[in-house]
Order: structure tokens, then sequence, then C-alpha cells
């Protein structure tokens, strides 16, 4: 096992700067004055062993830097290092340093994590978590002194079987919920099969019951054949009086359609003179049309005549500029050709002048050939000479014709930037003299829209508010139109509803405080989706009149009788028996109230709403007015948006189309108001109209208006264009051309300049040239006889190419005067033809100014007659309107004769709805009857028919159908029953009191019986299913019985294996840090019959609970821990930490001043243990102040103060070099 063998403090606690403290040996003792820093080697070493801040005597890791205790910290870092050896030679170096606020772990020269560095200590044996290698000062005696519980997690800790206790306590917790499952499971079985037992027993009972029900069964049979053959007795009577009403109401009816024909020829005698006053309205309407359309092309042709002359007008000023144009451009053509002529006359005196010029100079100078030799010799010698400044000459002559080409180019441009200027001004003028002409139309405009705007406005006020009221009553029109288009109803239908409106109107008058209308008139839902579902539900009571009391109800009825009216249904406030509203409904989902979907005006009526509708409920679809009628806690009255209604009795009926047409009178009862509305805003559009007869002239004025706004605007913004843009840009160009004539007048006048000073140069290099020439060609030229050479050149070779040159120029000057002459006189010829041109379109303007002008003339006079036609067909609308007035006259007189006989035929109808209604009564009883018998399982003997053509109706409110009722009334009478098992004595009866006396006694013993029936027993009736029911439920319990028995058992393996493990890791430790600890005490003791013993509290798992520890001293008695002095709880503490440390050794065993509470005797015992034993297993290193101690170790290391800053300072003393009588001389002396 390796040693430390040097510890490196840097800035740490009392040490100041860098300390090497060691090197260490195998048995070490620091001693050292109190405070001189010995227990800062302990928390050095615990602070580079990674201990945690908490347990180094400081709040802030800042505070272990020397100085920092006081606020005055010597640096911002501190460092500890330790430099372990290996038995085989390798060093292994560990340091831990603070900057900061926090603190960095070395291994070796690399940056690791703390994770790590705890890893590479616990590969040399140093445990943080275990603790069993650093011993602080005072806590000796607390290893000893730890209660039992904290001694077990000491020993778990040392053992490492405290990794294992969570995986522990999870497999416990496994455990016990899977055998808490068991028990769950065992219990709902027993639970199951009482429920199987009782179920046994209900069957039974339920078997008891059903022989009295029995008895009952035959009972209700005899009481229901009875009624039965009562009722059909009394439906052939009434069948019998059906048959003669029926026969004088056809009679009656007859002569009620023979009225009915001749109302109806009066009514089509009025439709046809009502169809001619609609014709003669619609020729009306269409002769104003066109008479509109007339009149807008009236003024459209006035409106193209002003902008047609207004075209000539500018087109003539257009034309006069055009001339203008063509005038200038014959000047431009005729100075081109005076300027041929001029070039011509110049071409001939030139050739005129080289004619004179070749005659004055005679004849030509002719050389031979050798003088032409001696020439050119005489040339080449010259040009060898000559040939640098000939050089310089080209380049000064190239230069001189590049600035001359330069200046002509700018003088070219010269020339153009002139003629662009010229123009630039002319267009400045022109845009001047168009601005004038802009203004004084703008200001005309100006005027006249002002004057065509008070026009308008005085127009406008006029029609204004008939305009506004005449949309108005058109869109009310349109709605109402709508409204009664959509209304269709038939005549005979609406004949009959207008006698009842007259009744109840007669009743209102009569009662005007207490009749308060029909029940439909007084409320309406809220939404036209609720209409079906509403009308649905009201039934019968839909057309009831309200009133206030029973007592007026009877007068109305009175009154009807006396009238012979159509019978009515009357509700009175005060009679009515109203069920409360069940609050609990308006909280259930996806329904409403049909209270609540009503709305009602009149508070009153909100009563007898509810009577109607009580506690009914309504819903989007079928399927949820199903769920909710029958699947909720209690069955409902629910009905759904398309009429189908449910009830709590289980009875099912669906909407029909006639359903449908009854629900449209909730749009009928408003049919009468609109009618009424409808004449009155006819008659008010007729008035409003007339008004609005002027807007034609309105409009055309407004176009105008908008014309010479429309003029204005863009006459305006062509000024503002002009004004702002053009002239601008005009200005500015003509700014930056004349700065552009600036500067190239100033180009020009410097490369005139620098064109005279090159002349120059080249004249004075042309006279050297000369010189040279005249030297070399002197003889040349005496022989041939001139003056100099160059005069020879110029004649023969110079002169000639001039005069070519010249010839050139003038060709090309010609061509270009004949080439512009024949573009101008081209130009001239299009500007010709675009005034030919011009003139053809102001002529054809004019043609159509005299077309436009006919054109009006034409519109004007077929307006007038529009006119005149339009009064005519106004006066034969007057007429035919009278006589259809007339016919409605004589309508109305027929339809009261036709009211006479339709009263006589109600009349009837009501005595034949009396006998009609007793006979469906006793259909309806019958019906019901045998719906008893299906309902309630009455078996009758039938002869013909079966009871499953029976199904159940609402009994007392709206049957769904006519139809659908007389079906189930006839299915009922189609049914025949066998009477023969009923007593001959209950057929017989005759009187009605007879039957009755009788009927009331059948009934009384069937009600005796069921009496009976419920003191029994309640059977359940579902019991044979409950007894299925319970059986399953105990094949269940008992298969999740045995599951959870299974999970139970893997549970207990899974745990028993953890708790194996963790007790053998526990047990080993245990085991033999037990042995030891008695060897050990012996030992330090130097007695046999010393005695240190172990135990735990739960022997079978020890790491629960806590273990004990107690020592017998030698030759004392057995005592407790805490009774025992305190040297011998420091031996006793010491024999159970060397036990622990031989379990799982460290390198090293650090003690701080263990031997406070030892005499000498026992500080001999434990160093001569150390000594012999000790040093065997680690390193030890011990704080000691007793020279018992260090005099024995190996190694001294004496930590002393200094300075007034009171820093740390250390000397080391290996005892074995030096004698004993001068040890204590080697100890470098302290500071005063």
């Amino acid at each position: 096992m390796g040693r430390l063998e040097v510890l490196v403090v840097e800035n740490f606690k009392s040490w100041r700067g860098r300390q090497v403290i060691g090197p260490f040996r195998k048995f070490t003792c620091i001693v050292g004055p109190n405070g001189s820093g010995k227990s800062n080697i302990m928390d050095a070493l615990s602070f580079v062993m990674g201990e945690k801040i908490a347990n180094l005597r400081v709040k802030h890791l800042q505070e272990l830097i020397h100085g920092a205790h006081i606020g005055k910290p010597v640096s911002s870092s501190a460092s500890v290092k330790i430099v372990y050896v290996e038995e085989s030679g390798e060093e292994k170096i560990f340091a831990r340093i603070i900057r900061g606020g926090s603190s960095e772990f070395h291994f070796g020269d690399n940056l690791v994590s703390r994770s790590a560095y705890l890893a590479e200590l616990e590969k040399i044996g140093i445990i943080l978590k275990a603790r069993h290698c650093l011993v602080f000062q005072g806590t000796v005696e607390s290893i000893a002194m730890k209660n039992p519980n904290e001694r077990t997690k000491f020993l778990e800790e040392i053992s490492t079987s405290g990794e294992l206790a969570g995986e522990y306590e999870e497999k416990e917790k496994k455990l016990q919920k899977a055998e808490e499952d068991v028990l769950f499971h065992f219990n709902k079985k027993k639970k199951v099969a009482a429920e199987h037992k009782r179920a046994k027993k209900e069957k039974q009972e339920a078997e008891r019951h059903q022989s009295v029900l029995e008895e009952l069964i035959t009972k209700k049979r005899q009481l229901q054949l009875f009624q039965l053959f009562h009722n059909e007795k009394k439906t052939h009577f009434l069948s019998i009086d059906l048959q003669h009403v029926k026969h004088e109401l056809r009679a009656t009816k007859e002569s009620f359609l023979h009225q009915e024909n001749i109302v109806k020829a009066k009514k089509m005698e009025h439709g046809v003179l009502t169809s001619q006053v609609q014709e003669t309205e619609k020729e009306l309407k269409s002769l104003k049309v066109l008479l509109d359309k007339r009149r807008k092309k009236y003024m459209k042709a006035k409106d193209n005549i002003s902008n047609h002359l207004t075209q000539l007008d500018v087109a003539n000023k257009s034309g006069k500029d055009f001339e203008k144009q063509y005038c200038k451009q014959e000047d431009d053509i005729r100075a081109l050709e005076v300027e041929l002529e001029d070039l011509d006359a110049a071409w001939k005196h030139f050739e005129k002048q080289v004619e004179e010029e070749i005659l004055h100079k005679g004849r030509d100078i002719e050389l031979e050939e050798s003088q032409l030799d001696h020439y050119k010799e005489l040339k080449e010698r010259v040009r060898k000479k000559v040939a640098t400044m000939t050089q310089q000459l080209e380049q000064l002559q190239r230069e001189q014709k590049a600035d001359e080409e330069r200046l002509a180019f700018q003088k070219r441009r010269h020339e153009e930037f002139q003629g662009n200027i010229k123009q630039t001004n002319k267009r400045i003028e022109d845009n001047k003299k168009r601005i004038e002409k802009l203004e004084e139309y703008t200001k005309t405009c100006n005027d006249c829209l002002n004057e065509k705007k008070q026009q308008e406005e005085i127009l406008h006020n006029k029609i204004q508010k008939a305009k506004s009221r005449i949309s108005e009553v058109n869109e009310e029109l349109d709605v109402i139109r709508s409204e009664l288009q959509n209304a269709g109803i038939d005549i005979h239908e609406g004949n009959r509803q207008q006698k009842r409106a007259e009744v109840l109107e007669h009743l209102r008058r009569l009662y005007p405080d207490s009749v308060f209308g029909r029940l439909l008139d007084l409320c309406h839902p809220i939404h036209k989706k609720y209409q079906l579902a509403v009308t649905k539900i009201f039934g019968q009571n839909m057309f009831a009149v309200v009133v206030t009391s029973e007592k007026v109800a009877r007068d109305c009825i009175r009154f009807l009788k006396e009238e012979r009216a159509v019978p009515e249904t009357f509700l009175a406030l005060d009679y009515l028996d109203i069920e409360p509203i069940n609050e609990r409904l308006r909280k259930m989902k996806g329904c409403k109230l049909m209270v609540d979907v009503i709305r009602t005006q009149f508070p009153r009526v909100k009563k007898v709403i509810q009577f109607v509708c009580g506690n009914s409920l309504i819903c989007e679809t079928a399927e949820e007015a199903r769920h909710i009628a029958f699947h909720g806690p209690e069955r409902q009255k629910v009905v759904s948006l398309d009429g189908m209604l449910l009830l709590e009795s289980g009875v099912i009926s669906g909407g029909s189309s006639d359903l449908k047409d009854k629900a449209r009178c909730w749009e009928e009862k408003e049919l009468k108001n609109l009618k009424d509305r409808r004449t009155q805003l006819t008659q008010e559009l007729k008035d409003l109209m007339k008004i609005l007869h002027k807007e034609t002239d309105l409009k055309q004025m407004q176009r105008v208006a908008q014309g010479t706004l429309a003029r204005l605007q863009h006459s305006q913004l062509e000024l503002e264009v002009i004004q702002k843009k053009h002239t601008a840009a005009l200005y500015m160009e003509q700014s930056q051309q004349q700065n552009e004539v600036l500067t190239i007048e100033s180009r020009c006048t410097v490369l005139s300049e620098g064109i005279r000073e090159q002349q120059k140069r080249i004249e004075e290099f042309q006279e050297k040239i000369d010189k040279v020439e005249d030297d070399v060609f002197q003889h040349f030229c005496e022989e041939i006889g001139v003056e100099n050479i160059r005069e020879f050149e110029n004649r023969h070779v110079k002169q000639p190419q001039e005069h070519d040159q010249k010839r050139l120029e003038f060709d090309k000057q010609k061509t270009r005067l004949n080439i512009q002459l024949e573009y101008s006189r081209n130009q001239l010829k299009k500007e010709k033809k675009k005034i030919i041109e011009f003139q053809g379109k102001i002529q054809k303007t004019r043609e159509e100014i005299d077309n436009l002008r006919k054109t009006e003339e034409s519109c004007q006079r077929i307006v007038n007659e529009l006119k005149e036609k339009r009064q005519q067909l106004r006066d034969i609308f007057v007429t035919q309107n009278s006589d259809s007035e007339k016919v409605q006259v004589q309508v109305e007189e027929e339809q009261k004769k036709l009211l006479a006989l339709d009263r006589k035929v109600g009349k009837l109808q009501k005595q034949l709805a009396n006998i009609q209604t007793s006979l469906e009564q006793k259909q309806l009883e019958k019906h019901n009857m045998l719906l008893d018998c299906k309902v309630q399982g009455i078996e009758i003997t039938l002869l013909l028919g079966s009871l499953d053509d029976i199904i159940e109706i609402k009994s007392g409110g709206e049957v769904e159908s006519t139809q659908a009722t007389t079906d189930m009334y006839e299915k009922a009478a189609a049914i025949e029953v066998d009477y023969s098992s009923l007593e001959a004595e209950l057929k017989n009866l005759r009187s009605d009191d007879e039957v009755n006396t009788q009927l009331t006694l059948l009934q009384q013993q069937v009600a005796a019986l069921e009496n009976v029936l419920p003191k029994t027993a309640a059977p359940n009736l579902q019991a044979l299913d409950n007894l299925k029911t319970a059986r399953e439920k105990f094949h269940e319990a008992r298969d999740a019985l045995d599951a959870s028995r299974r999970e139970a058992r893997i549970c207990r393996q899974e745990f028993e294996q953890v708790k194996k493990r963790r007790h053998d890791l526990f047990s080993q430790c245990f085991e033999h840090i037990l042995i030891s600890v008695d060897q050990i005490y012996k030992k330090i003791c130097r007695n046999s019959s010393a005695q240190a013993i172990l135990s735990p509290e739960n022997p079978e798992e020890p790491y629960l609970e806590g273990i004990s520890y107690n020592c017998v001293a030698p030759g004392k008695r057995f005592m407790a821990m805490d009774q025992l002095s305190r040297g011998e709880k420091c031996l006793a503490a010491l024999a159970l930490l060397f036990a622990m440390h031989s379990f799982r050794p460290a390198p090293l065993l650090v003690l701080d001043e263990v031997d406070a509470a030892l005499d000498n005797t026992n500080i001999g015992k434990v160093t001569s243990y150390i000594k012999e034993h000790a040093q065997e297993l680690c390193q030890i290193i011990i704080i000691s102040l007793k020279e018992e101690f260090y005099s024995r170790a190996d190694a001294l290391i004496r930590i002393y103060p200094e300075g007034e800053s009171m820093f740390s300072q250390v000397k080391t003393l290996d005892p074995s070099q030096c004698p004993d009588n001068q040890e204590s001389s080697k100890w470098p002396r302290e500071p005063s």
C-alpha cells in the first residue's frame, strides 16, 4: 500500500505563501503550541480529499484563503496539494485550488471534475463518504458514543450495503402492494359469492309472485272484454246518426258551391279589370322608361354638339399652326437652294483659278533618270540628318491635328447648343401661351360649374326627400310582396279564417279587457327553426282564444252558439291548472325548455304558455331527443326540431306534411297587416313618383356638371403639369444649355491658343529642316534652276494633291446640301399632306355637327310625342280603375250571401263534428282498451285481426295527422273480439246505469287483487339475469385472485434477492468488525480479559435497526458505554476505529489529538499498539502535544506561529538521526 509523501499548502487558512509539509513517514507526529495551526493540517487534508465547505469550519469558500477571516486576504486564490507514492514508486499528485467563488480539482497536471477526482481517490483507498481515514479533534469519543442507528448507518457506508437501500425499499413497497391486491381480490371474491347466493333467493321469490299475478290477469281480461263489448254496441248507434247528418250537410254544401261559383265569376270579372289596369300601368311604366331614354339621347346629342364645336375650335387653331410650320419649311428649302447655287459658283471659280495658275507658271521642270536618282539619294541623306526633328515635327503636327479636330467638334457642339437654345426658348414661349389659354378656359369652366351647382342644389333639395322615401317604400314593399308570395294560402281556407277572425274581432269589441286573442297571435318562437317543434307541442291549443276568466269563456261560447259560428277553444287564466317549471331541466345539456324558446310581449300570456308546454324539452336532432327522453335518469317529454315528439310513456310520433302546413300559421297571422300596409305604401309610392319625374332633369344636369368638372380637372391638371414640370424643366434645360455653351466657348479659346503655340513650334522645326535641306540640295537646285528644293516639290508633288483635296471637299459639301435639300422637300410634302388631312377632319367635324343638330331636333320631336301619349294612358288608367272598384263592390255583396250559407254549413258541420267526436271517442276508447291489453299482456281471443296492429297514441292531445288517426281507428275497428268467454248476464245489460254499476264492480275486484299483489315480496323480474351476472362476476373474481397471487409471488422473489445481497454485504462487514474489535481492544489493553462487544438489535436484518457497542475494561464489571471514563471511552473508540479501518483500509489514518483524554499509561498502550500492529496496515499521522506519543514517532513535524499576522511555519525532524540529548536543540527557536 502506498503512503503520503508531502503536503503542499499555499495561502490556505493560517499558512501564508507556499509551504511544504513533510515528508511523512509510516508513523508521523505533528506537534506545536495551541493556536499554531496544527488542526489546519486536518482541514487542508479534508479539503484536498474533496470534503464539502460545511465540514471545514467555514461558511464560504473564500474564508479558506489566508487573511480572509480578518478581511485582508493575501490573494484571490489558495491551493492544497498532496503527493502520494505507490509501493512501486509511482507518484500521484492530487490538488484542489480555490479560484474566485469556486474550486478546481487537478489530478496530476490535468483539470478534472469532482466525480473523477473522487474516483481516483477511491482507487488508492480513500473513500470520502466513509470518513474512516480522518479523525478530527474531539470526535474520537463520539465514535464510541454514537447511538445504535447512527452506528448502523456508519457500517452501511463502510460496507456499501446502503447503496441497495433504495432498491430494497422499492421492492418492499411493490411486495406490500401485491399482498394488498391479493387481500382485495380475496375480499371481492367473498362479496361476489354472497351476491350469487342472494340472486338465487330472488329467483325463488319471483316465481311465487307470478302465481298471484296470473289471477290478476284473468280478472283484468274479464274487465276488458266487458268494456269492449258495450263500446262496440254504442259505436253502432252513433254510426247511424252520423249518416243522417251527413246527408243534410251534403245538400247544404251544394247550395254553397253554387253561390261560390257566382262569387268566383264576379272575382274573375274583377280580375280581368285588374289585369287591364295593370297592363295600362305597365304601359305607363314602359312609356316612362322610353321617355327617359329619349330624353337621355336628346341631352347626349346636345352634349355631343357642344363637344364637337369645341373640337372644331381647337382644330382650326391647330390648322393655323400647321400652315405656319409649312411656310417656315418652304423658307428653309429656298435658303438651301441659294446655298447650293453659291457652292457651284465657288467651285467653277476655283477650277478657273487652277487653269490660270498652270498657264502663268509655264512649262514644268522634267528631271532625267540620273538626276532623279541623285534627288532620291540626297533626299535620303536629308531624311537621316533630320530624322529626330522630323519625328518631333510629326508629333507636333499630330497633336495640332487632334487639337484642331477637338476645336472643330467643340464648334459643332456650340452650333448645336445654340440651335437647342433657340428651340427651348420657342417651347417656353409656346408653354406661356398655352398657360394663358388654360387659365382663361379654367376660369370659364369654374363660372359655368358654379352656376350648374346652384341649379343642381335647388333641384336636389326638391326631390331628395321624395327619393329617400321611395327607397324606403320600395324596400318595404319588396319584403311585403316576398312574404305574401311565400304565404300561398288557398281561397277556401282564407275565407274560413276570415270568418273566424270577424267573430274574434266581435268578441274583442264585446269584452275589450277580457279577450286577449288567439294564442297563435299572442306569442311566437324566438327563431324560425323552432316553428315545427312549437306547433307540435301547442297542438289544438294553437288556435285557442285566451280570456281572463271562466265566466268570460262561457259568455263567449254562448255568443258563438247564437251566431252559429265555428266552435272555438277558450283558455281561461283563472281556470288553468299549471304545472310548475322544473328548474333542474334548464341545466341539462343538449336541450332547452320549450317555454324558453317562445316569446311574448304580454306577461299574463306566459301563464298560458306554461300550461300548454309544461316541462316539455326541445332538442336539435332526433338522436339527441331520443337519448334525453329515454336514456336519462327520468323519462321526459321531448320534441326535436323536425317535429318528432317523444312522450314519457314511450310513444313516438314524427313530423308530417300536415304539421309543416300548420306551422305556416305563424307567418299567416301577419298577412292581413301586410296587405293593408301594401295598399298604403302603393298609394304613397304613386304620389312620390310624380315628384320623382324631375330626377331625369337632375341627372342630366349632373352629367353636364360632371363633364364640365372633368374638363376643368383635366385643364387644371394640364396647367399644373405645364407650370410645375414642363416649364421648370425647360428653364432648367435652358440654363444647362447656356452653361454648356459657356463651357464650350472657354474650351475653344484654350484650344485656339494651344494651336497657335503649336503652329509657332512647327514653323521653328520646319525652318531647321528647311535649312538642312538647303545645305544638302544647294548644288542640285542650282543644277535644275530652282531657288530651293521645296519650290520644286510644291510645284510637282504637293500642289496637285492640294487641288485634289479641295475638289473632294467641294464634292462632299455639295452632296451634303443635296441630301439636306431632298430631306427638307420630303418633310414639306408630309407637312402638306398633314394640312390636307386636317382640313378633311375639320370638314368632317362640321358635317357631324350638322347631323347631330338634325338628331337633336328629331329627339326633341319624339319626346314631345311621348309626353302626349303618356297623358292619354293616364286618362285611360283612371277610367279602368273606377270600373274595377265598382266590380269589387259587387263581389263583396255576393260574398255576404256566401257567408250566410257558410254559417249554415258550419252549424251542420258542428253537429257532425259532435257526433264524430263521440264516435272517435268510442273508437279511441276501444283503441286504448286494446292497447291496454297489448301493453299489460292481457290475452283475449280474437276472431279477426291482431293486437300487433295497435300502437300507442297521445290521449287528450293532438294526434299526428288525420290520416294516421283514421288508419289507427280502422285497424282497431277491423279487430273482431271473441266474447264467448264473457258471461251472458254481463252482455244483456240495457241501460247505461246498469253498465256503469257492473263496470265499477269489476274494477273493484281488479283493484283488490292489485292491492294484494304489492303486499307480497316485490319480485325482481330480472332475477334470472342477475343470477347469471353474479355467476360471471364470481368467476372473474376467482381469476383476478389467482393473478394477484402470482404477481405477489414474483415480487416476493425479487425482494428476497435484493434482501440477500444487502444482508451479505452488511454481514461481511459486521462479522469482520465484530471479531476484529475484540482482538484489537485486547491488544490495546494488553489483557485477554478485556472485551469489546457489537450486538445487533435485529439479528435477522441488522441494517434495519441499531447496533449496540459495549466494552468491559480489564478487572472491571460490565457497564454501559456512557458510564465509562473518558479514557476508557477513548480506548473503546480507537479499537472500533482500527477495526473498521481494517475492513476497508485506507493508505493513511490521521488522528487529531486523540490522546487528550488518555493518561500516560493508556498513551503508552496506544503507542505500543500503533508501533507493533497499526503501522503494518497503513500510514498513521497523529497530531499530539504529549511527549509519550511523539517521542516514539518515525518523524516529527513542528508547527509554530510567526509574525504579527500569526501565520504558521513548519519544521520537520527525523528523530532517528539525532541523539536523545540533542533532540530539543534541533528545533528552531520560536520568534518572540
